[in-house]
């Protein structure tokens, strides 16, 4: 009997706070379909600025495509690599089991080692057209600098 009524309404309020939060995450908890949506959202927002990171500017696009040109073998490669790929995860039929059979799955495999390989030629040329366009970046960037400052120099004197 000798608390202070300040004191039993304080932490009556900390109590109502606690249990307010304390009934909100149980809510949150119990939405299932709020934190889905959450969940998804957060995950498209995450993988929509890693794309964003990574997406080329016009310039980068075009010198791509002209290695691209100067490599038709490499795109090619890749491409066939793709479509073996595509190929591989489209499950078999009954009728392909019954009629070629173990034929198949050898073939599959050898297909599977060559799509590998293509891939591995393709990650490595479109490496390569990523180097080359960051180098022409690079570049471009110096030229304009230059120019700039060139441009700087002679529109401002030093005086």
């Amino acid at each position: 009997m000798g608390e202070d009524p300040n004191a039993i309404r304080a932490d009556i309020e900390r109590t109502r706070a606690e249990m307010g939060d304390t009934v909100d995450a149980i809510g949150y908890k119990a939405d299932v379909k709020s934190r889905t949506r959450d969940k998804i959202s957060n995950t498209k927002d995450r993988i929509t600025g890693k794309v964003s990171d990574v997406t080329p500017d016009g310039q980068q696009v075009k010198h791509a495509a002209g290695v691209a040109q100067e490599n038709p073998l490499g795109l090619a490669l890749g491409g066939v690599a793709v479509g073996f790929i595509a190929g591989m995860l489209v499950p078999s039929s009954r009728v392909e089991d019954e009629k070629i059979g173990p034929v198949a799955d050898q073939v599959k495999d050898q297909i599977k080692e060559t799509g590998q390989e293509a891939v591995e030629r393709g990650k490595e040329v479109a490496q390569q057209a990523a180097e080359t366009a960051k180098e022409a970046g690079r570049e471009h960037a110096e030229e304009l600098k230059g120019s700039a400052q060139e441009r700087a120099e002679t529109v401002s004197p030093r005086g």
